[in-house]
């Protein structure tokens, strides 16, 4: 089976995105290649993000907070999500676009940091599901 092509969008590629492109490779592994992107990336993983996925024995200090034009190149996608970035969502080739609603956790405590995490883990394991790699 071909694996499939995610590409998770938010504003700075510091937080949701790069959680979900973890959940997405957690959850989905061999069968799914994840990218994260940014529409106007910080260029840092937010330490909040770190230790909140460290919690769940995931190493987010591999990832970079990357720009759309650095993930371009793996286009086409099987699914772009997006998260909240409005205006400043982008285009890219792909089969299916889904807009999540979640709120930016960047400000947030650990406790609803780790709500926010949650939820994105959950959303990453019904797209899955739906997209039959789960």
């Amino acid at each position: 089976m071909e694996k499939k092509k995610l590409l998770f969008v938010c504003v700075e590629n510091a937080n949701r995105s790069q959680m979900s492109q973890a959940f997405a490779n957690i959850l989905g592994g061999d069968k799914v290649e994840a990218y994260s992107a940014g529409s106007r990336p910080s260029g840092v993983v937010n330490p909040k993000a770190i230790a909140a996925m460290k919690e769940l024995g995931y190493d987010l200090t591999t990832h970079d907070s990357k720009s759309l034009q650095e993930v371009e190149q793996f286009a086409p996608f099987d699914v772009v999500v997006t998260m909240g970035c409005g205006d400043a969502c982008p285009w890219m080739p792909a089969k299916e676009f889904i807009d999540w609603q979640i709120p930016d956790p960047k400000h947030m405590e650990p406790a609803e940091f780790n709500t926010v995490r949650d939820y994105i883990r959950d959303q990453v394991k019904a797209l899955l599901t739906k997209l039959a790699v789960a």
